[in-house]
């Protein structure tokens, strides 16, 4: 099967694999459903107990000892950091956000799927809270472990610490990808290929 057919075609340097245009759409479109649904799912959650519930208020749980739903407005990052620099951390959230839109989109050359995924993850939790910060001066927060000493947190909160591990993830894996391309590009370069190896024969070209 040619790289055109898989979604791939050849960089203007060449022999550099690039996304086409199929294999983009495609990307564009996974990336677009999957940070509308994470981003509705926030905010969702958090109008239903910001509007249910006063702050502090116990909504459910424990349950099975590790996690209660307590609703908590938090002004600045986790652990009572920054605390009040509820507007910079907004602003810093969307720089992020944009950064990881325009390495995904302009600046790697074949994103896998699991940076697909990460980055519209990360990118719908950091808007969800940047939105509440903006609009409400505050991030509505209502999952609490109670297990262990950790800040209560929200879907987006969620969305962000595992979309940044499958995008670290995805990367790791893209570059041994394109390690074991190189050095499989440079091997069958050495020398000619022999027949019946898997080489394009004269009627294959």
């Amino acid at each position: 099967m040619s790289e055109e057919k898989r979604g791939l075609g050849v960089s203007a340097e060449g022999g550099v694999p690039a996304l086409g245009r199929a294999a983009r759409l495609r990307d564009t479109l996974v990336f677009g459903a999957v940070a509308l649904a994470w981003l509705a799912l926030d905010t969702l959650t958090k109008g239903y107990f910001n509007g249910s519930f006063a702050v502090g208020e116990v909504a459910g749980g424990p349950f099975l000892g590790l996690v209660r739903f307590r609703l908590v407005h938090n002004t600045g990052a986790a652990w009572g950091m920054f605390g009040d620099s509820t507007f910079l951390l907004g602003v810093v959230s969307i720089a992020v956000c944009l950064v990881l839109v325009a390495y995904l989109f302009f600046l790697s050359p074949r994103p896998g799927m699991l940076e697909v995924v990460g980055v519209a993850l990360v990118v719908a939790g950091g808007l969800g809270n940047a939105f509440d910060r903006f609009t409400l001066g505050y991030v509505v927060d209502f999952i609490e472990p109670v297990f262990i000493d950790f800040p209560v947190f929200n879907v987006a909160d969620i969305g962000v610490t595992c979309g940044f591990v499958l995008f670290v993830a995805g990367m790791i894996l893209a570059y041994r990808r394109a390690d074991r391309e190189a050095a499989a590009l440079a091997e069958g370069s050495g020398g000619p290929q022999a027949p019946g190896d898997g080489g394009e024969g004269p009627g294959e070209r």
